[in-house]
């Protein structure tokens, strides 16, 4: 086992990540496990992601962020992923009235167009309502590819370039990364994935390049208060040189 359930661990609380990301992976093979439909694994993921989200507020985490649904997922039956809009809009339209009294803002990465139009509205209402909150960054990836973001970053830098808004010797690295969903926002410090895989699927792959991973064994719906600190006491013990001795 990567981890042990322990009672009760101590955590830094003056060395946490700035950015912890998480890759949401198992819900399918939790419930297929106990013999019960994939939504149900779907559903049991999303009370996870509530818990994961209370206990970083209760850490003082400044930004999180969630793969919740990749460009990738549409090839999935439309049985699921019907299911998968009506889970997220459930969610917000549950959530939004305490997400929206903790002060908490929601950001969306990815492209809200392309979802069916009732989660689209449900999505853009919740990002307007906490717009202007300022004490954690909840971040949702939501038909989202990291490939994807990076061709949309280069299509805009070349078309400002185009129109002279830019110079080819204003194109850096804080400048792409401004061209990116997570603008603004530090990269993740820590990528925590659940169900074993050992993979970024296609997730955040500018923002990862000194990012610390944690590979947890549990299905994402047994992710719990206590092993997510224990990820959090590993990152702390790792010495992170960024390329230097």
């Amino acid at each position: 086992m990567l981890f042990k359930k322990n009672k009760k661990v101590p955590i830094e609380l003056d060395n946490l990540p700035k950015h912890v990301a998480f890759i949401m992976d198992g819900n399918g093979r939790w419930a297929k496990k106990r013999g019960l439909p994939r939504l149900m694994g779907h559903n049991a993921g999303m009370e996870t992601l509530k818990r994961i989200v209370i206990e970083s507020k209760k850490l003082g985490l400044e930004n999180i962020t969630f793969y919740a649904f990749s460009t990738e997922n549409w090839s999935r039956p439309a049985e699921e992923v019907n299911g998968l809009m009506d889970i997220l809009v459930k969610f917000f339209r549950s959530e939004i009235d305490e997400i929206i009294a903790n002060k908490v803002k929601i950001n969306i990465f990815g492209d809200v167009e392309a979802l069916p139009q009732y989660a689209k509205v449900e999505v853009l209402r919740a990002v307007e309502r906490t717009q202007h909150h300022t004490e954690m960054n909840f971040n949702i990836a939501l038909n989202y590819g990291g490939r994807d973001e990076i061709l949309r970053a280069v299509r805009q830098i070349a078309m400002d370039f185009n129109a002279e808004k830019i110079a080819l010797d204003d194109i850096d690295e804080t400048l792409f990364s401004n061209h990116l969903f997570s603008k603004e926002l530090p990269d993740p410090d820590l990528l925590i994935r659940t169900s074993g895989e050992q993979r970024l699927s296609n997730f955040m792959l500018w923002q990862v390049a000194y990012t610390e991973f944690v590979f947890d064994e549990h299905f994402w719906p047994d992710f719990d208060e206590t092993l997510y600190r224990s990820a959090l006491i590993k990152y702390q013990k790792r010495h992170r040189r960024f390329g230097a001795i």
